[in-house]
């Protein structure tokens, strides 16, 4: 059944306006008739499933006939702070990270980011990743579509994250940070993410292709997050998020 998104205003006492570009899909894409039935989220929580009533060039009409409450969101608030990878790799972060439960992604500038954004063309590449965060979420049954906020610098965004209960940053070298000759890198690392509870917020710094720079560390820690490996190996940009929002996601769900 196909699955839509609409605003909290579009939804009446029994029918949902559906509007915006999702009108020319189900029309000239799906092909949809009057009759058909569809799935709408409003975006908190509530879903509803309705029945096509009324199709017109900027609008459709959808019989509201059940309503339930979605459980599919993660009882915490999880943050990926990506820096800005090469190429289109970070279609795919945000991609695997919203069906993984993510709640907001940053785009991040460090120092070692090969890649820069175009100020004239950010906002394109933005509504582009929106959509993408979007489609995942319906691929996926969220009940809210994560969003993809505007691209800040290493230091703003440890600045955003400072109102966030825990900050985590994944680090290559985390082993020289943790290793006290008393509890293994591995150990700590297994400590800290017990820790994190239950409705708490979590901020996760990633880094490039070639990696933090120490001094950004340091300036990370000193804010308050909390180094942690990965493992032994050394994992890429876009495999380090995903895999620290797995082993959240499997901490945290019921």
């Amino acid at each position: 059944m196909y699955h839509f998104f609409v605003e909290p205003f579009q939804v009446h006492t029994d029918y949902v306006e559906i509007l915006g570009g999702d009108v020319k899909h189900i029309r000239n894409v799906l092909r949809m008739k009057a009759g058909e039935k569809i799935t709408i989220s409003d975006g908190f929580g509530h879903e509803y499933l309705c029945r096509i009533t009324e199709l017109a060039d900027e609008w459709v009409r959808a019989e509201i006939q059940e309503q339930r409450e979605v459980a599919a969101e993660l009882p915490s608030r999880l943050i990926l702070f990506q820096c800005l990878p090469k190429g289109d790799k970070m279609e795919l972060i945000i991609q695997k990270a919203v069906e993984l439960g993510a709640a907001e992604i940053v785009p991040v500038s460090s120092r070692r980011c090969v890649a820069k954004l175009d100020a004239r063309k950010e906002e394109n590449k933005r509504k582009r990743w929106q959509a993408i965060a979007e489609s995942a979420a319906k691929q996926s049954g969220r009940a809210v579509v994560p969003k993809v906020k505007p691209a800040v610098d290493f230091g703003q965004a440890l600045k955003q994250a400072g109102e966030l209960d825990v900050r985590l940053i994944p680090y290559e070298c985390a082993d020289e940070l943790l290793e006290d000759g008393q509890s293994s890198a591995m150990q700590k690392t297994r400590e800290t993410l017990d820790s994190i509870r239950r409705g708490q917020s979590v901020g996760i710094f990633i880094g490039p292709e070639g990696g933090l720079e120490k001094e950004e560390v340091a300036a990370a820690i000193k804010a308050g997050a909390k180094p942690v490996t990965l493992g032994k190996r050394i994992l890429r940009t876009e495999t380090a998020g995903l895999c620290i929002l797995s082993v959240l996601m499997f901490r945290l769900e019921e």
